[in-house]
């Protein structure tokens, strides 16, 4: 038989964790040797005089918690307490942290929506004194515009007598002179209130340009002394009443004045 088969089985049934506790073992053992052969402040021992049996076993007692492991022990699972006291103060202040800021924002939160409603609200305010204002001034502007009268529009009968009646309106807004009366009077005496009548046989019809209408007006007097605002159609009745008046004012100072052909 090999003579370090006995050694060699030994070696290879030392596990990682074995090598650990002796590595232990060694840097704990003389430490804990050491102050278990001190005397304490009740045994004091005299210099020189040999240990006690008491003292002995209290050391045998050390050495052997630390060749079994039991000082390792309690030093790891000091270590894992403190460490695992240290991870909940962590998460602790990690959560407390959380808390603050999650409070702030809402806070922020809170006072940037509390700024807008007020915002929005001024906005509204000035918004509705603005329509106030401006229907108080309509209102006023209402009140100082004096109030039109609506004026139905004055109609004419389709006959001489409305035709003289509309031309004496407008010959009133153009400030030509004349009455009923002077108008009827030549109208009578030169178409006998014929709006189509003609004259064929006087000078002017011999120069080609014959009298025409209610008034017998030439073409060319009829085109120079037309009213703005009537037909250009020299049988239309209301124009050649106003065109004639028209000529008359300019040539005799009124219609009136004429009693002969003119």
């Amino acid at each position: 038989m090999p003579k370090n088969f006995f050694n060699r089985a030994h070696s290879r049934a030392l596990t990682k964790q074995h090598k650990i506790a002796v590595a232990g073992v060694a840097a704990l053992g003389t430490a804990a040797l050491a102050l278990s052969a001190a005397p304490s402040s009740a045994d004091t021992v005299t210099t020189g005089a040999p240990a006690t049996t008491a003292q002995v076993a209290a050391s045998q007692v050390a050495a052997s918690q630390v060749a079994s492991g039991t000082v390792l022990h309690n030093v790891k699972g000091t270590v894992t307490d403190q460490l695992a006291a240290d991870i909940v103060k962590l998460d602790t202040f990690a959560a407390q942290k959380k808390a603050a800021d999650a409070a702030a924002a809402k806070k922020a939160a809170a006072k940037q929506a509390a700024e807008a409603a007020a915002k929005k609200a001024a906005a509204d305010a000035a918004k509705q004194a603005a329509q106030q204002r401006a229907a108080k001034a309509a209102v006023s502007r209402s009140v100082e515009r004096p109030q039109m009268q609506t004026v139905a529009a004055k109609t004419y009968s389709n006959n001489l007598d409305g035709w003289i009646r509309q031309a004496l309106d407008i010959m009133k807004s153009k400030g030509i002179p004349g009455s009923y009366s002077g108008l009827h009077r030549n109208i009578m005496r030169e178409s006998s209130g014929n709006p189509t009548a003609i004259n064929n046989w006087d000078i002017n019809a011999i120069n080609g340009i014959p009298s025409k209408g209610l008034l017998q007006v030439i073409p060319p007097t009829f085109q120079a002394y037309h009213v703005a605002g009537t037909s250009w159609n020299i049988y239309d009745p209301v124009a050649n009443i106003t065109a004639a008046a028209n000529y008359a004012a300019h040539r005799y100072g009124s219609i009136d004045n004429v009693n002969s052909a003119y």
